[in-house]
């Protein structure tokens, strides 16, 4: 395992903006995908990352491990790493354009949850009692904020159901990808790593991407485009620099409020153009045991350590 630096206040504050950035990105990407396709706004979002993160890392003096670029074993887990980074996005957005924009980010907290599992399989953690008490409140409370959706998940697989398979599937690759991404951290800086994914995502998606719609794009979702771009070179630059000064499980449990964050915003927030997907109390209650459950899950170990301290 890799040596954290100790600055636990420091990884919790970028865990925080990174659950920030990922519950308004659902909003911005929403304003966009009515002109807009969703294969040329995730190029945008990778190209207008890379953009900005090549100069200010090669100006800065930050690139100090590029002579391990040499390891055919280390490109071929920043490949990877990439790739699924990659896949995340796409499958995310097309899910997106079937859900809406709270769905998307409820179910995205799978993630976070398939990542503390898959520490028990990778690393061979030990999953406490109340551990899986969590997990258990967490997919209680998908089947409660799903429920409503009930026919179109299991019985007639509309849009919706679809859009639900296609987030999951951006789930699983984002654990592929935080699994790798914690690996390459012992050998580069987390600035490093994601200027290589920013162009892995920007080359992939360039030749599936269609410019004809940009004419069409007015001031505000020219200034969406950018901020899409910034928000992923924030939310990602924060979420890796905050695996180097804390433990994933803290980190996920921070990161599981973002769905509150989409919540909130898109429920009391008047926005043109997003439709608010209807809650019931039964979807509240279940958006808040998958939070809670989430949360649970990620701190439970660590409560019982340091009880035993």
């Amino acid at each position: 395992m890799s040596q954290l630096s100790g600055r636990w206040k420091l990884g919790l504050l970028l865990a925080a903006s990174t659950a920030l950035m990922w519950g308004v990105l659902p909003v911005m990407l929403s304003g966009l995908l009515n002109t807009l396709d969703p294969i040329t706004t995730t190029f945008f979002r990778f190209f207008v990352a890379a953009i900005l993160i090549t100069p200010y890392l090669i100006l800065r003096g930050k690139l100090v491990n590029r002579h391990k670029m040499a390891s055919f074993n280390l490109v071929r887990q920043l490949l990877f790493a990439g790739l699924f980074l990659t896949i995340n996005y796409a499958l995310y957005i097309l899910g997106l354009e079937k859900t809406s924009a709270e769905a998307s980010q409820v179910m995205m907290q799978i993630s976070p949850v398939l990542l503390l599992l898959a520490g028990v399989w990778v690393f061979k953690e030990q999953f406490s009692p109340l551990q899986w008490c969590g997990f258990i409140i967490f997919s209680s409370g998908l089947i409660m904020f799903f429920s409503p959706r009930f026919d179109d998940v299991f019985i007639s697989l509309s849009d919706y159901g679809i859009g639900l398979l296609m987030l999951m599937g951006a789930a699983v690759s984002w654990v592929g990808y935080a699994i790798i991404q914690k690996v390459l951290l012992r050998e580069f800086n987390a600035e490093e790593t994601m200027l290589v994914f920013y162009w892995i995502g920007a080359i992939v998606f360039l030749p599936f991407s269609s410019f004809d719609s940009l004419d069409q794009l007015t001031s505000l979702q020219w200034l969406l485009l950018l901020l899409c771009g910034f928000n992923t070179l924030i939310a990602y630059g924060c979420f890796s620099e905050s695996m180097v000064h804390v433990e994933a499980s803290r980190v996920s449990a921070v990161i599981a409020i973002t769905p509150l964050v989409t919540v909130s915003i898109v429920q009391l927030i008047p926005i043109p153009g997003i439709i608010a997907e209807p809650l019931f109390l039964v979807s509240l209650i279940g958006a808040l045991c998958v939070v809670g459950g989430s949360v649970l899950t990620a701190t439970a170990k660590l409560k019982a350590l340091e009880t035993i301290k």
